[in-house]
């Protein structure tokens, strides 16, 4: 609603010196009923906590070593035994960084890993929507414009008014930060398949969700382990940001060390946070981009699996939602 000041004339040449809307007042009752019905997002706040609290507890209380020898079979299985070695090292050198340096680095993974499993689960069926889908398409770009836009710290807010402060909102937060990437880059990978595989499929008389499933997915499988690996390391990089809204870890740490100005604690911070976004990327890479070995030879059927699950429900959704569309997706 636009309001005008009490003490100056409205001026064609400088309009909005007295016209404007009065947001600033207004925000006042959004805050108001944030705060009254924060018993609505309950059920959002719960299992996530549940969820957060199962894995950190689960990370805390295996030995070190256990955790240590695990992510390096996971290396091993993923990116091949270079991959293994630079893990071990890398998780060694995070554990001698300082005396409580393995614990934040265990909650920051976990914050980092419960997102990004989160952004599989939503962003992998929307991404495929959005590739079999120009309408779906429409829709998702203007949200998806405006998530990567918006400055991080802004999100903060309506969060925090939401669901209060801590390891839950942070999640939440990383979230809606890390989404876009693999949103975009599972529907581009999907319409960028060679148009001529998906017509020869359909001129041999598969169906919509068998082009899918055994043509586009597999095909677009680099693009999605892309932006998987966007994923990952958007995640990353929101734990500084999330730490300002009581997030634990290494972000944390780097925020104690700029409020003091401890050189000491924000090197901490920051190193822990290279070491486990070096590993990350290094493992989410090998998974797309290495040969496949003995002890390998299952990663692609997981990924598939996941994939056609995230398929199945983008059909749904399209077959409900866009009742119309042709079975032939457009040709870019």
């Amino acid at each position: 609603m636009a309001s005008a000041t009490t003490d100056s004339k409205f001026s064609l040449l400088n309009p909005f010196d007295s016209l404007y809307l009065d947001i600033e007042h207004q925000a006042g009752s959004i805050k108001q009923w944030a705060f009254e019905n924060r018993a609505l997002f309950r059920p959002l706040r719960e299992p996530l906590d549940w969820l957060i609290s199962g894995i950190e507890g689960g990370l805390h209380s295996l030995p070190q070593l256990a955790v240590l020898a695990g992510f390096a079979l996971i290396a091993l299985q993923a990116a091949g035994w270079r991959t293994a070695l630079l893990t071990v090292f890398l998780l060694t050198a995070m554990g001698l960084l300082s005396e409580n340096s393995w614990n934040m680095g265990m909650t920051t993974l976990t914050i980092v890993l419960v997102a990004v499993l989160i952004c599989v689960l939503i962003g992998l069926p929307l991404g495929i929507l959005a590739g079999k889908s120009d309408a779906a398409q429409s829709c998702l770009r203007p949200l998806l414009d405006t998530m990567q836009t918006i400055p991080a710290f802004v999100y903060l807010i309506p969060v925090v008014l939401l669901l209060g402060i801590g390891n839950v909102p942070g999640v939440v937060v990383t979230v809606v930060f890390a989404l876009p990437p693999l949103v975009r880059l599972t529907s581009l990978g999907i319409r960028q398949v060679d148009p001529s595989v998906v017509e020869a499929m359909y001129s041999f008389g598969a169906k919509p969700h068998q082009v899918l499933f055994k043509a586009q997915l597999p095909l677009a499988m680099p693009s999605i382990m892309a932006g998987l690996n966007q994923t990952i390391m958007l995640a990353l990089s929101m734990v500084v940001i999330a730490s300002m809204i009581s997030v634990k870890g290494f972000g944390n740490e780097v925020l104690r060390g700029i409020g003091r100005l401890d050189a000491g604690k924000a090197i901490i911070g920051g190193v822990g946070i290279v070491i486990l976004a070096v590993l990350l990327d290094r493992i989410s890479q090998g998974i797309s981009y290495h040969k496949q070995g003995p002890l390998r030879r299952h990663r692609h059927k997981t990924a598939s699996t996941l994939a056609k699950l995230a398929g199945h429900l983008a059909m749904t959704v399209k077959r409900i939602f866009i009742p119309h569309s042709n079975n032939k997706e457009t040709l870019p």
